[in-house]
């Protein structure tokens, strides 16, 4: 199918689903308060998708369960598991019938504020962006509506879906439980945050504020791209991994030239759990990833001016990979509010 045609029957869809919304009662003892981390924003919330503790209750089941794919053999989990910050450590993560994906699994830490969804940004919203792979041949190869007949016969389902939204099991209640479920996923208690955001001094050692402050330089751009509380700055662009793409990016969307091998920058929290990297899992540690850029990056029409290059030396690498390894959110991984029960 055309990729451009793809999106927007995704996108078709997604207006449908809002169209079959009805008024979902308030129960008193459902309420629940999302822990924001200290120093982040509010995420927004759909209205229609206010969290409760059913809601997420219901989503956190459907993310584990195994039966969203044709032949029940794979789930969201298993491209996206909590002890990799919700990543792969695989190139390309393995759907029904063992096939091969087509991108690296990226993590869903702090996912509720990701804007424009998947490595191109073709998906406005957390509850669209579960169709895509329910029916995507290489992952669970299974159809929505066929889904709902399926889930509609368990009765554990049928009683959590009139709980959670007080209606039987549709596209719009599985859409926006496993919305609801992700947007849980918040995580901001990293060495670095207990250090930048809660004031606690000892938390990062020399070497990290060492490699934290050549992260902030002018010298090596880090964070012009990789910025803010998320370290991401939302954008799309090409860092110069390849003069040719086998994987065009971003003008499968747009059509547009400028947006070939363009892809979104993605998030640097918990990158030392979520190797390999980059949108085809090309490289494998974070020292890689340095001399890429140091090397700066291949020739491409398209190539970011930020990436230019620049000199470092053995102590500085460390220095910025400890850095990186202080994004790791232990607490994150382990909370047993995101382990399969």
């Amino acid at each position: 199918m055309n990729h451009r045609l793809y999106f927007t029957v995704l996108c078709v869809i997604g207006t449908l689903l809002l169209a079959c919304k009805k008024d979902t009662p308030t129960i008193e003892d459902d309420s629940y308060t999302l822990a924001i981390p200290i120093g982040f924003p509010t995420p927004s919330i759909p209205e229609d998708n206010q969290l409760t503790k059913s809601r997420i209750a219901l989503g956190k089941k459907l993310f584990f369960d195994t039966s969203l794919s044709r032949d029940s053999s794979v789930s969201c989990a298993s491209c996206h598991k909590p002890s990799l910050a919700f990543a792969d450590d695989e190139a390309f993560s393995l759907g029904v019938e063992n096939r091969l994906g087509v991108r690296n699994s990226v993590s869903l830490a702090n996912v509720a504020y990701q804007e424009n969804l998947l490595r191109e940004g073709g998906v406005p919203t957390l509850e669209q962006q579960v169709l895509v792979p329910i029916q995507d041949h290489n992952e669970f190869d299974f159809n929505m509506v066929l889904l709902v007949e399926r889930l509609s016969k368990d009765s554990v389902y049928v009683t959590l879906s009139q709980q959670a939204y007080d209606r039987e099991m549709s596209a719009f209640v599985i859409s926006r439980a496993l919305a609801a479920f992700q947007r849980t996923l918040l995580s901001g208690n990293s060495p670095y945050d207990q250090y930048f955001f809660q004031n606690q001094s000892n938390a990062l050692n020399e070497s990290e504020i060492r490699g934290l402050n050549l992260f902030n330089s002018d010298a090596l751009n880090c964070s012009k791209c990789h910025s803010d509380f998320n370290f991401t700055n939302e954008d799309f662009t090409n860092n110069g991994l390849y003069e040719i793409y086998a994987d065009s990016g971003r003008i499968r969307l747009t059509g547009l030239e400028e947006d070939r091998g363009i892809f979104k920058v993605p998030s640097l929290r918990n990158v030392a759990l979520t190797a390999p990297y980059m949108h085809d899992g090309s490289m494998n540690t974070l020292e890689e990833i340095i001399v890429h850029y140091q090397s700066g990056g291949k020739n491409h029409e398209n190539k970011s001016p930020l990436i230019q290059g620049f000199t470092i030396t053995d102590s500085e690498k460390e220095d910025l990979v400890n850095f990186l390894k202080s994004l790791t959110d232990q607490e994150f991984i382990q909370n047993p509010a995101f382990q399969q029960e």
